[in-house]
């Protein structure tokens, strides 16, 4: 395995970070808004599944 020195670790970092594309506010805004819509619409339907397939359990095994 290869030795990095420091200084030519920082640099080689530098250099990639420079090249990442970063959202803008509204794109994370959105990206945020999604999220949490998404995750309540699918927080509700696991609870309406999980209601009824309790209330199946609970009629079959009384």
């Amino acid at each position: 395995m290869a030795s990095t020195s420091p200084g030519l670790f920082v640099r080689q970092v530098r250099q990639e970070m420079s090249k990442v594309s970063w959202p803008s506010r509204r794109e994370t805004l959105i990206s945020v808004a999604m999220v949490f819509v998404l995750s309540i619409i699918l927080g509700t339907y696991f609870l309406v599944v999980d209601k009824i397939l309790a209330a199946g359990v609970s009629l079959i095994f009384g």
